[in-house]
This record gives structure tokens, C-alpha cells and sequence, in this order.
């Protein structure tokens, strides 16, 4: 495996940690996963002021100490999937802060971007809105969404986001995988053909529909 180092990004209900953890199993690497835990998270749902800059925030540096802790560790040097992109956060900054908001927020995520290297790999996983909402709608009860009923407006705004995000990425190898018939229940088939891509990627984009059968 020439990619000591995968990150797996999508939208909410995509299926990144399932995914980072099925291939951790696959690859026998050291799976990180996103630490969703956010005492600000309720008040971003209930809309009151000033509580999505307080979320996006906490956010941020929860995932820079996650990041700089295992660059401390040297987990980098075997095998390690994580199932988000560091550069994710700016995804969801841009899409609930308004503009005085984002003048603070971007201050300081230039500031800790600097300490967290990239990963040799990300895999985007894209499906559209209504299989997200779907998922969603079924998936037990979840730190993020739980109590919150996803609000297939925003769901929508969030994917295109992530869409024009991933269009305009060039900062690693990136391979985008189409997933409306690939999910946590993929078949063991369907994870070795995905795993055979990305042992054969190279530089730039590559765009991949999995086999399902």
C-alpha cells in the first residue's frame, strides 16, 4: 500500500465511519475516528445567537488536537484511516457563520492548519441528497443527529457544498466513490474491488462507481 495515510469524507449519512472502519479491518490499519461530541451542538440546532460560531469552533479545535496528537504518536508511519479531512471544517464555517463570524474563524483555522500534514489519500464519498436523507432517516440514534430531525433543505445545501468542495480539491490524490448502491452493508466483494482502486491510484482525481453484485 503505497498510502500510509487515507482520510474518507462526505456529507452527514455518506457512511464514512463505517466505511474507515471496514477498511481498517481490510488493510489492518489504525482507524481514527472523528470525536462528534460537542457541548454547542444543541443550541446550533435550536438556532439561538451566536451558539453556530460556538459549535464550529469547538469543532475545529477538537479536530486539530485529535490530528496533532497522533502526528506526536507517529501513528503516520503504519497504516491510518480516518474518517474525516481536517480541511472539511471550512465546509460547514462557510455554510452556518455569517460574515463577521467567518472573520474570526479564519484567522484561526490558518492558524492551526499549518500543523496538520495531509493525507496521502482521500476518498470522497458522494450520493445524493435523498439516499443521505434516507439513511439518515433510518440510522439509530447518532451523537450528531439525534433529536434532530435532518432538515432536507440544509442536507442539500451541505452536499452541494461538499460538491463544489471536492470539485475544486487538488491537494492529494482524491478519489471520489459514488455510493447510492455502496454502503455499510456492501458485499466483501465490493470492499476488495474498492480496495484494489485504491491501490492503483495515482496522482489527481479518479471517479468510481462500485460494483454492488
Amino acid at each position: 500500500m503505497q498510502f500510509r495515510s487515507i482520510a474518507i469524507e462526505g456529507p452527514i449519512g455518506a457512511g464514512k465511519t463505517a466505511l474507515a472502519e471496514r477498511l481498517g479491518t481490510r488493510l489492518d490499519a489504525t482507524v481514527v475516528l472523528e470525536d462528534t461530541e460537542n457541548p454547542f451542538i444543541a443550541d446550533f440546532y435550536a438556532d439561538r445567537p451566536g451558539s453556530a460560531l460556538q459549535a464550529q469552533l469547538f469543532y475545529l479545535l477538537t479536530r486539530h488536537r485529535q490530528q496533532t496528537s497522533l502526528r506526536q504518536a507517529d501513528l503516520f508511519s503504519q497504516i491510518t484511516i480516518c474518517d474525516y479531512l481536517f480541511d472539511k471544517d471550512k465546509i460547514f464555517a462557510y455554510l452556518n457563520l455569517d460574515d463577521n463570524e467567518l472573520f474570526i474563524y479564519q484567522r484561526l483555522y490558518d492558524l492551526l492548519a499549518h500543523d496538520i500534514p495531509p493525507p496521502d489519500l482521500v476518498l470522497y464519498l458522494q450520493a445524493p441528497t435523498d439516499v443521505l436523507l434516507r439513511r439518515l432517516r433510518a440510522r439509530p440514534a447518532d451523537p450528531e443527529t439525534a433529536a434532530f430531525e435532518p432538515d432536507p433543505d440544509y442536507l442539500r445545501e451541505l452536499n452541494e457544498a461538499y460538491h463544489h468542495f471536492f470539485f475544486h480539491y487538488n491537494a492529494t490524490p482524491l478519489l471520489v466513490v459514488e455510493t447510492s448502491q455502496f454502503d455499510s452493508d456492501a458485499s466483501d466483494e465490493a470492499l476488495d474491488d474498492l480496495v484494489r482502486q485504491i491501490r492503483t491510484m495515482g496522482p489527481g482525481t479518479r471517479y468510481y462507481v462500485p460494483r454492488t453484485k
